[in-house]
């Protein structure tokens, strides 16, 4: 069986979290061959992957939302595309975010070859837009949203237009553009497609778009709602949705998943990879390590956990941070962390880059994560299956897996703040940091936790399930044998 994973912006360019699921899961199915669609930024990001993909991984194809030449200056060669009358309707629908025809929309792309030059600049687009600034924003400046339309709709159409690989199922890591191409794939093909969301995209886009500066007032709730629509369109498309845990699954249904396609399958990993971890040495004997697993970027909120833990220190000398993760996701940021964490008195040492986790986790006494948003993360897994506590903002499941609320009644295995709250943050390092007796009880109880829910093996049965379903019902041959390159299945 051949399945194509359509993911955004993570594997195989960047490590930990998706990319170490997709990584995994990839590993865990080498009976199966493998096909890659990556959305990325732009042609820069062509190639530099920072996982060696199996041998049964046999394409990768690259996505760019921004690859387009558009402008003012080519609206005299670009004008003259016409669309003929259901053509026109299909446009119509997305832009007016009514009952949007996808499928009108897939046809178009796939059947007509123009530039997305011609479309934006075209008399149809123009027209169209008048029709729903008229009818909805007639408050703002035209000029101005006009050049929002385009904007929002270049990186779309460039994922409308694209020739994609055949595959038997198409498993997206995520609804938005990725989920149009599951959509786009099995519109074409007849494919299966599964739904896999670790954060809920479109609560994601929207938390970033309110957040944002470059945007003002309507301008953001347009981008929304073309987040909304292409959302929408994944979980009507798919045949099964899995979320990572029960409230997950709540909000995709209300955001138009249809309930009986939404299932949780939690995420697993390799606990026994986390036994007998190296512990301190004799000169950390008197230390507080503190460690922070984590990409340096700004959802992760490093700037806070710095102020967060200068402001612990200055009550509890003993502590030491240490921020394990890649940097160069965001250069320009960890730059900035580095230069407020000198202010601070905090080391540049602390700054590990990437690393062995195993090398560095056993010598921590708790780990924490000060993230804006995050879905089911694999460091609060992996600080548990360690045996250490962890302190961790409110935000995805980590109230789940810190309190274990509707699942169990270990009770606490760590301590849950609000977002941003560095005095809060600051107050929990140290009452963890003083009370070594609690961290090593709230230790065991992760550990039994993770134990009980979120073991590799748990995760690999159920979507050897989904996979298998899915080439059954395809009527397709399932065979436990290794991918071979030249096999037809």
């Amino acid at each position: 069986m051949r399945v194509c994973i359509v993911s955004e912006g993570c594997y195989p360019y960047t490590v930990g979290g998706v990319s170490g699921w997709i990584h995994s899961m990839v590993q865990s199915f080498q009976n199966l061959e493998f096909v890659l669609v990556n959305i990325v930024s732009s042609r820069e990001q062509r190639g530099k992957f920072a996982y060696e993909l199996p041998g049964h991984v046999t394409e990768v194809h690259e996505v760019y939302l921004q690859d387009a030449d558009w402008g003012r200056k080519r609206w005299r060669q670009t004008s003259r595309l016409k669309l003929k009358g259901r053509e026109r309707q299909a446009l119509r629908s997305l832009m007016l975010g009514r009952q949007v025809e996808w499928d009108g929309l897939f046809g178009l792309f796939g059947e007509k070859h123009f530039s997305i030059d011609a479309l934006l600049m075209g008399e149809d687009f123009f027209r169209i837009a008048v029709e729903v600034y008229e009818e909805r924003y007639a408050q703002i400046m035209f000029s101005d949203f006009l050049w929002t339309l385009r904007s929002m709709y270049v990186p779309l159409f460039l994922v409308l237009r694209q020739r994609l690989p055949k595959a038997d199922v198409y498993h997206c890591v995520a609804t938005g553009y990725a989920g149009v191409i599951g959509s786009m794939a099995k519109h074409a093909f007849g494919s299966s497609l599964l739904l896999s969301e670790h954060g809920i995209y479109t609560r994601e886009r929207e938390e970033e778009l309110i957040r944002a500066t470059w945007l003002d007032g309507l301008f953001k709730d347009i981008w929304i709602e073309q987040f909304r629509k292409m959302s929408r369109l994944a979980y009507e498309r798919a045949d099964v949705v899995t979320s990572l845990y029960p409230a997950a699954r709540q909000l995709q249904i209300d955001l138009g998943c249809p309930e009986g396609k939404a299932r949780v399958t939690p995420n697993g990993i390799d606990t026994a990879r986390l036994e007998g971890l190296p512990g301190k040495g004799p000169e950390e004997q008197g230390v507080v390590n503190v460690g922070a697993v984590l990409r340096v970027t700004q959802i992760k909120d490093v700037k806070t956990l710095l102020r967060a833990f200068a402001a612990a220190k200055a009550a509890v000398p003993s502590l030491r941070l240490w921020v394990m993760g890649s940097m160069a996701e965001e250069p320009e940021y960890a730059g900035e962390c580095i230069a407020l964490a000198e202010a601070l008195g905090i080391p540049a040492e602390s700054f590990t880059g990437d690393i062995n986790i195993r090398e560095y986790l056993g010598r921590m006494d708790f780990t924490i994560l000060t993230s804006i948003s995050e879905g089911q993360p694999l460091a609060v897994l992996e600080s548990f299956a360690a045996g250490k506590p962890v302190i961790a903002t409110d935000v995805g499941d980590c109230r789940g897996l810190i309190y274990g609320e509707g699942r169990d009644s270990l009770g606490a295995a760590g301590i849950l703040t609000h977002i941003m709250n560095q005095e809060e943050i600051a107050a929990a390092i140290a009452e963890l940091a003083l009370h070594p007796e609690e961290r090593e009880a709230m230790g065991k109880r992760g550990k039994q936790r993770v134990k009980a829910v979120h073991e590799l093996s748990d995760m690999r049965r159920t979507y050897r399930e989904l996979y298998q379903g899915f080439a059954e019902r395809m009527g397709l041959t399932w065979t436990e044998q290794p991918f071979e390159i030249g096999e037809v299945r």
